[in-house]
C-alpha cells in the first residue's frame, strides 16, 4: 500500500470564532457539511498514517528562520490559536524520520524539526477532517508568505516524490492532506522587507520577534485581519475546482508568485498546498464536495477529494 487518499481543504482564522458574522449560513454550513463528507471519506480509507501539508502563519515559523518546506520528525504542537486544538499532537516519528530521509535522497531537501509548532493553518485540518480518527500526522509545512517562495515546479516535484517514498517506507495506508486557500487577500505587507504604514510595520516586527511569544502580538494581528476587506475571486475558485476534478491541475506549476497573487491574492499562494497533494496523487481527477465563497471569513472555502488511480 501507499497514498490511498488525497483531499484539499481550506482553512480560515476566523471559520471558528466569527460564525455568528455569517450573513448567510447556508454557504457556511455547505462548506462544513463539505468537510464532514471528507472527514468521512478519510475514516473509509482507515489511514495508518496523515501526512499533513499546510503553511504556517507566523506562529511556528519567523522571519528569523523560515525554510521553505519543512517537515515534522518529533513532537508536534498546536498553537491553539483561533479555536483550533491546542497542544500535543499524535505522531508518527519513526514514518516521518524515514519519509524525510526518502525525500533528501531524491533531491528534495526538506528541513526537520523534532519539536514542531503548528497553527491553524494545519490544525483546522485536524480539527475537522480528522475529528475521531485515532491516526498520527506528518505535518509538512510549506512557506508560502514570505518571499521567496518556493516554485511551483519545486511544489509538484515534491509531491510526486513523496509519493514515491511512500511506496518505498512499507505497507503502510497514507492519505494526503492539503490545507490551504483557496483564494483571499491578507492585509499583509506586499514585500516584508518595506512595510508601509503602522499596521504592516507591526505585523513584520511580529514576525521578526515572534518566537516564543506570538501570543503577545495575536490580539492586534487578529484586529488587523478582522478589519480587512474581504477579496475573493471566484472564478478562479471555480476553475481551480473543475481542474482538479478534470484531473488538469498540473499546468498552475506553470505560475509565478506574481501572477498567483495577481489571480487569487496573496492568500492564494496557499495553492502550492493543494498542487503538492494533487501532485502526490498523480494528478489524478478528482471530486468537489464543497465551494462557498465566505467573505465573513475573508476567504473562498473549497472541499475536495482525489482518489488514486490504482490503490
Amino acid at each position: 500500500m501507499s497514498i490511498v487518499l488525497g483531499v484539499g481543504a481550506s482553512h480560515s482564522t476566523l471559520m471558528n470564532t466569527h460564525w455568528d458574522k455569517v450573513v448567510n449560513t447556508e454557504r457556511a454550513q455547505a462548506f462544513r457539511d463539505g468537510l464532514a463528507v471528507a472527514r468521512d471519506r478519510i475514516a473509509q480509507a482507515r489511514p495508518d498514517v496523515v501526512v499533513l501539508v499546510g503553511s504556517n502563519h507566523f506562529r511556528g515559523f519567523w522571519l528569523d528562520l523560515i525554510p521553505s518546506f519543512t517537515m515534522g520528525v518529533g513532537e508536534v504542537v498546536a498553537a491553539g490559536d483561533g479555536g483550533t486544538p491546542k497542544g500535543p499532537q499524535k505522531t508518527d516519528p519513526a514514518y516521518a524520520q524515514a519519509l524525510a530521509q526518502q525525500l533528501v535522497d531524491a533531491g528534495t531537501e526538506v528541513a526537520i524539526s523534532a519539536r514542531l509548532q503548528i497553527d491553524h493553518g494545519q490544525s483546522h485540518a485536524i480539527q475537522y477532517l480528522l475529528d475521531g480518527i485515532d491516526v498520527p500526522v506528518v505535518p509538512l509545512v510549506v512557506n508560502v508568505f514570505a518571499s521567496p517562495l518556493p516554485t511551483m515546479p519545486r511544489v509538484v516535484e515534491l509531491g510526486a516524490n513523496i509519493a514515491r517514498a511512500t511506496e518505498v517506507i512499507g505497507d503502510q495506508r497514507v492519505v494526503v492532506v492539503a490545507s490551504g486557500g483557496l483564494s483571499h487577500q491578507l492585509p499583509w505587507p506586499s514585500d516584508w522587507t518595506e512595510p508601509q504604514g503602522d499596521d504592516e510595520e507591526f505585523l513584520v516586527e511580529a514576525w521578526l520577534n515572534g518566537r516564543g511569544e506570538w501570543e503577545r502580538y495575536d490580539k492586534r494581528r487578529r484586529e488587523i485581519i478582522v478589519a480587512a476587506q474581504p477579496t475573493i475571486f471566484t472564478d478562479f475558485d471555480e476553475k481551480f475546482l473543475a481542474d482538479l476534478e478534470n484531473g488538469a491541475l498540473q499546468q498552475y506549476a506553470q505560475l509565478t508568485s506574481e501572477q498567483i497573487t495577481e489571480r487569487a491574492g496573496n492568500g492564494g499562494q496557499e495553492l502550492r498546498t493543494w498542487l503538492l497533494m494533487a501532485s502526490a496523487l498523480g494528478f489524478a481527477p478528482g471530486k468537489t464536495l464543497a465551494y462557498s465563497p465566505m467573505p465573513e471569513w475573508l476567504t473562498g472555502m473549497g472541499v475536495a477529494v482525489i482518489e488514486p488511480t490504482t490503490v
